[in-house]
């Protein structure tokens, strides 16, 4: 297990942050290689609690190298942010962090123009964190966006900057009727902010490729869940790049052999943020219930999560599209207390039962779950670190839950600190 992928294997915030932070004092490397800052990774050290939104969580770890990828949308004002509360922390990241010169920077009009489109959609809002991430990658793949390399070249960014303000500000002016940006108030800004990052960008092809070479050990950080990939998600409620396996291979630069082990991180029940179907979600005491015993609240916009059940069919799926050697059960002690625990195992979609997750979002939009239902456990099983102390209907819902997958257990997250974790591998 010496280059492990670490994905998100439901609609986000499965606790991937926790579980990178625990396996990164093992690694040379933690790359992280899609999304932005709509990324919340939340990592509790004793009393101390950190929010990382775009740096690696191997960051806490000093001895630990962390790559943001190409693949990557990069806010430098939020980023460079993030940067001064980690040394305020006591976090020293000058020889440890490489910021990757082609990944695409999040200019403030991406950001003005997240607002103003999800403003426009109404009742139809896809529930985005407005942080600029879709208009960012629409740049990119209108082959117009910036890249952080760029921000080194005053002359190139001007120019850049330039060109897509004619654009940016004819849409914000005269389609919205809100006010564009002045050129030169942001060029000035754009140059305070690539003076303050320009010691850590690079060419992070190149580093991955020396590091997998000289036979490092490389955790791939996912950020997302394999629910929101831009084409294997609920589309249209869904993010901008690709969460998945195949996003590692493209947002860093590597060949397929520099995965050996892909985890899937599961919570053990179901979350969704914004907007979308959700066949397993309670909406009455139940969902209050998980939401409040699992403090489902967003790390990035502080929204309440969408509680209910575990949804085994889309679990399945993500299992098939990311070729899942392993889970990692995260939240477990959240169900503590629970008479019997539901999971759905089939839909009913137009009378029809399927255990097939249905790509065509207007189907899964009517599918009702199919629910088996297990025996909960009485017995507290937060800060349990051996898999020995675990209730055995707590070890049954794990093993239920790894054998539908046809993965094998990595690790059972029992709280919130590093040591409340049962490894098995």
């Amino acid at each position: 297990m010496k280059r492990i992928a670490i994905l998100g294997a439901q609609w986000g915030d499965e606790g991937k942050g926790k579980v990178v932070d625990f396996l990164a004092k093992d690694m040379d490397v933690v790359a992280r290689y899609s999304g932005g800052p709509n990324a919340g990774h939340t990592v509790i050290i004793g009393d101390k609690k950190y929010i990382l939104h775009l740096i690696p969580s191997g960051i806490l770890h000093p001895n630990t190298m962390n790559v943001m990828g190409n693949g990557m949308v990069v806010d430098p004002e939020s980023l460079i942010k993030e940067m001064e509360e980690l040394e305020k922390a006591g976090v020293s990241f000058q020889d440890n962090l490489l910021i990757s010169e082609s990944a695409h920077v999040i200019m403030p009009y991406h950001k003005k123009l997240d607002a103003l489109n999800e403003k426009i959609r109404g009742s139809k809002q896809i529930g985005t964190t407005l942080r600029g991430i879709g208009p960012a990658y629409a740049d990119k793949a209108s082959r117009i966006g910036i890249r952080v390399g760029e921000l080194l070249h005053p002359d190139i960014l001007r120019e850049k900057l330039a060109f897509n303000l004619k654009i940016k500000n004819a849409i914000i002016e005269n389609f919205f009727g809100e006010k564009g940006f002045d050129l030169e108030e942001l060029y000035e800004n754009t140059l305070t902010w690539a003076e303050k990052i320009k010691g850590f960008v690079g060419n992070s092809v190149l580093f991955m490729r020396e590091a997998i070479s000289s036979g490092k050990s490389i955790l791939y950080e996912g950020a997302q869940g394999t629910m929101l990939d831009i084409d294997h998600g609920t589309y249209p409620y869904v993010t901008s790049s690709n969460p998945t396996i195949g996003g590692i291979l493209t947002g860093l630069g590597v060949p397929k052999d520099a995965v050996d082990t892909i985890v899937g991180v599961v919570k053990a029940y179901t979350t969704r943020v914004g907007g979308g179907p959700f066949p397993t979600e309670e909406k009455g005491s139940i969902g209050e219930l998980l939401r409040n015993q699992g403090h489902e609240y967003g790390a990035t916009t502080g929204r309440p999560r969408r509680c209910g059940w575990l949804d085994l069919v889309a679990l399945k799926f993500a299992s098939w599209i990311n070729g899942m050697t392993h889970i990692a059960i995260t939240k477990l002690d959240v169900l503590d207390g629970f008479d019997t625990i539901k999971v759905c195992v089939a839909y009913e979609i137009d009378g029809e039962i399927t255990e097939e997750f249905p790509t065509n979002p207007v189907d899964f939009a009517k599918a009702k779950p199919i629910y088996k239902e297990l025996p909960g456990w009485k017995t507290p099983v937060k800060g349990i670190s051996r898999w020995e102390d675990l209730p055995k209907e707590a070890a049954g819902y794990v093993e239920f839950i790894a054998e539908a997958t046809d993965t094998k257990i990595l690790l059972v997250s029992t709280g919130a600190e590093r040591n409340e974790t049962v490894t098995l591998v």
